[in-house]
C-alpha cells in the first residue's frame, strides 16, 4: 500500500461501505487501497474483504480513541452511521463527533460523510403540517445527521458532504417490497401521491463515494447529492410489473396514515415521505443524476437494478 493512497472505509461490511471498499478492489490501478473499518475483524464480510486485497482493522465508531487509531496514516476516509440499529438519533450524533474528532487527530485529507438533510430547516418544530417526533426531530433519521455536518465544519477537516437517497434495496430488506392484497394482486405502499421518489442501488452509493475520493480536493467542502433515478410510485410498479412477470400496482396511501402502520420507525418514515413530497423540487434537485452518471459511469437504473435483483425479492 505504500504507493497508493489508503482510504478508510467505516461500515465496510454494509451496504455502503462495502460498495466503496469493492470500487476500490476493483480498480487496482486507481492509486487507491482500503482499510476497511469494521467493529467484528472476524466477520464473514470482513474476511471477505482481506481475501479481496483489503486491510482490515477493528474499531468501533462509539469509541473515538479505537477510530483514531484506525485512521492513523490514511488519506481519506468514508464516514457513515446506521440509525436503523439503535432508533437513537443522540446516538447517531454522538458516533459522528467521534467520527470528525478522530479524522481530526489522524489529519485525515479528505473524508466524505454520507449526510441526509436536517429537515428542521424546511420543517420547523413549531410546524404543524407533521408531528415533532422524540420531542426535537421531525425526521429523526435524517434531522441527526443534519445536525452533525458541522461537526466536520467546526473540526477543520476537509470534507465532501454526500447526500443519499431511498435504497431500492429496501424492497428486498426492511418489508417495503411488494406484498399481495386480498384479490392475491401484488403492490407496494408508499405515501408519495404522484410526487417522485429518488432512490439508487446501495452498491452505487459506495460506487459514487470512489468518484469523489478520485476528484479529491475539488469536491473538498462541497455537498454533493446522489440518486440512480426518480421514479413515481406508478413507474416504480410498472417497472416491478415487468421486471416479476406479474402485475403490481402502486397503493398510494397519507403519510398519517403510514405514521399509523405502527412498525418500528414508521413515524419517522412517514414524515421522511412527507418531506420528500412536500419538497419534491428541492430534494430530486439537490440529486443530479447526471452528476452521479459522472461520478459513477456505472450507475444503474432502477430498471438495472431489478434485472439484477428482482429475483431477491421476497414476495408475500
Amino acid at each position: 500500500m505504500a504507493d497508493r493512497k489508503i482510504i478508510a472505509v467505516t461500515g465496510a461490511t454494509g451496504a455502503q461501505g462495502g460498495g466503496l471498499a469493492r470500487a476500490i478492489l476493483a480498480d487496482p490501478a486507481g492509486g487507491f487501497a482500503v482499510r476497511a473499518i469494521t467493529r467484528d475483524a472476524g466477520s464473514e464480510g470482513a474476511k471477505a474483504l482481506a481475501r479481496a486485497g483489503a486491510e482490515v482493522v477493528a474499531a468501533d465508531i462509539d469509541d473515538e480513541a479505537s477510530l483514531r487509531r484506525a485512521l492513523e496514516g490514511v488519506h481519506g476516509a468514508y464516514f457513515v452511521t446506521f440509525f436503523w440499529a439503535h432508533f437513537s438519533p443522540e446516538k447517531e450524533v454522538a458516533q459522528v463527533r467521534n467520527m470528525a474528532a478522530a479524522a481530526k487527530d489522524a489529519g485525515v485529507r479528505h473524508a466524505v460523510w454520507s449526510t441526509l438533510e436536517d429537515t428542521r430547516r424546511w420543517v420547523p418544530l413549531e410546524d404543524t403540517r407533521m408531528p415533532t417526533l422524540m420531542g426535537r426531530y421531525k425526521v429523526p433519521h435524517f434531522d441527526a445527521k443534519g445536525e452533525s455536518d458541522r461537526f466536520f465544519t467546526e473540526a477543520g477537516v476537509p470534507t465532501t458532504f454526500l447526500l443519499t437517497s431511498f435504497y431500492w434495496d429496501n424492497l428486498i430488506h426492511f418489508g417495503m417490497g411488494p406484498k399481495r392484497g386480498p384479490d392475491g394482486t401484488l403492490a407496494i405502499t408508499l405515501p408519495m401521491g404522484a410526487q417522485p421518489l429518488s432512490g439508487i442501488a446501495a452498491e452505487d452509493i459506495g460506487r459514487c463515494a470512489y468518484g469523489v475520493f478520485r476528484r479529491g480536493e475539488a469536491l473538498v467542502g462541497r455537498t454533493v447529492g446522489i440518486a440512480g433515478g426518480h421514479l413515481t410510485g406508478e413507474e416504480m410498479a410498472a417497472s416491478l410489473s415487468r421486471a416479476l412477470g406479474q402485475p403490481v400496482r402502486y397503493n398510494a396511501v397519507t403519510a398519517e396514515a403510514y405514521r399509523g402502520f405502527g412498525f418500528p420507525g414508521a413515524e419517522d418514515l412517514g414524515n421522511m415521505f412527507q418531506f420528500y413530497t412536500d419538497f419534491s423540487d428541492y430534494f430530486t434537485g439537490a440529486r443530479s443524476l447526471e452528476v452521479s452518471r459522472s461520478l459513477n459511469p456505472a450507475l444503474q437504473s432502477f430498471d438495472a437494478w431489478l434485472a439484477a435483483n428482482a429475483g431477491r425479492i421476497p414476495l408475500d
